[in-house]
């Protein structure tokens, strides 16, 4: 059974809204769904699509770039896996693909772990908001993988934010 930070990840073969995001993962991809009616991306996965309400949708590959909108820094692990982890980051990434649709406001945001090249946890001085990031693929077993976002070594577009005590 796949498992990541010592828990077990269970993915029935007939889940068809989850299970298809794992898989491509495995195969090194970061997939979206992306309605068959009004063309828009959506994550999370879900059955409908949240602008037109169509049920029709493809998977549509991404380039898995994109830059930290929001970030957040766990200081107290709620499941044991993550205690060596403390403190580490999680991060709300906007994705290059639909950046301002359908809004000028909205876009495609993936929530994830920030890590470093050998997936452990980035270290909180280099967390930014504006920081550039791209997706990296934490191998889970039986085929699946977690996407997870590391550093890039792409400029931002404007200067970083970052909190300050």
């Amino acid at each position: 059974m796949p498992e990541y930070k010592a828990m077990n990840v269970v993915l029935p073969e007939a889940d068809t809204e989850l299970r298809p995001y794992f898989v491509a993962a495995g195969e090194g991809r970061l997939v979206a769904k992306r309605c068959g009616d009004c063309s828009l991306l959506r994550y999370p996965p879900g059955v409908a699509c949240p602008w037109c309400s169509s049920l029709s949708f493809d998977w549509a590959d991404l380039s898995g770039e994109g830059t930290i909108y929001s970030y957040e820094i766990i200081t107290q692990a709620i499941q044991p896996g993550f205690r060596d982890w403390v403190p580490y980051p999680l991060v709300l990434v906007e994705l290059d693909e639909q950046r301002g649709v359908p809004a000028a406001d909205e876009a495609l945001r993936v929530i994830a772990n920030l890590v470093t090249a050998d997936l452990r946890p980035e270290a909180e001085r280099n967390v930014a908001i504006g920081r550039r990031v791209r997706v990296v693929f934490q191998p889970l077993g039986d085929g699946l993988a977690l996407p997870q976002f590391a550093l890039s070594d792409q400029p931002p577009a404007a200067e970083p934010w970052q909190y300050q005590d």
